[in-house]
């Protein structure tokens, strides 16, 4: 064999690995690469559920703590958890804390949710997204389940179903990301 025909079987085989390489992370990226503490928050894409809806992403927060939190209007814990998500909020946001809660219903929910919206007093950032993009790029579980994203935009905390966000231990967790442990309590 001539060192041609040796080269081009070696840049075969990288190209083989290269296709399977691209082909594994495109096909099985979430299982390759699991949402986890300490990783980059992935992106989201939602719609507000005002007439007309807007467009929302991830980056419409940059700098700020965000509660990212998928949920649905059918979902028991989602209800039980929603007041003491509020009640944080309306603490911390003035320091900088955003709560964005991603509705996962389905297409059409829009008025379902406005309901569900206007019952609980809800004044934190509500989206819609019923194709569940955000629950798959996010790897949800379960309803609810929330990621406290860094101003820097890395996953900080993960929690697997609903929460009492007005919790000392939740409370703490958001003045230290805030950075103002004195904050009220």
């Amino acid at each position: 064999m001539t060192a041609r025909q040796q080269w081009s079987v070696v840049l075969g085989v990288l190209v083989a690995l290269g296709c399977a390489l691209y082909a594994a992370t495109h096909f099985l990226g979430n299982e390759l690469f699991p949402v986890a503490v300490g990783m980059d928050a992935p992106p989201i894409t939602a719609k507000t559920i005002d007439a007309p809806p807007a467009g929302r992403t991830l980056a419409d927060y940059k700098g700020r703590v965000v509660i990212l939190n998928i949920w649905a209007t059918w979902c028991q814990p989602c209800r039980t958890e929603m007041p003491s998500m509020e009640k944080l909020y309306k603490e911390f946001a003035p320091q900088g804390l955003e709560i964005v809660a991603v509705s996962i219903d389905d297409a059409g929910a829009d008025q379902t949710i406005r309901d569900f919206v206007k019952e609980f007093g809800l004044t934190f950032t509500i989206l819609h997204d019923p194709a569940a993009e955000t629950a798959r790029r996010y790897q949800v579980t379960g309803y609810p389940e929330s990621f406290v994203i860094g101003r820097e935009g890395t996953i900080r905390r993960k929690v697997f179903a609903a929460t009492d966000w007005s919790s000392e231990t939740n409370r703490a967790l958001i003045r230290e990301l805030l950075g103002s442990s004195t904050a009220s309590r």
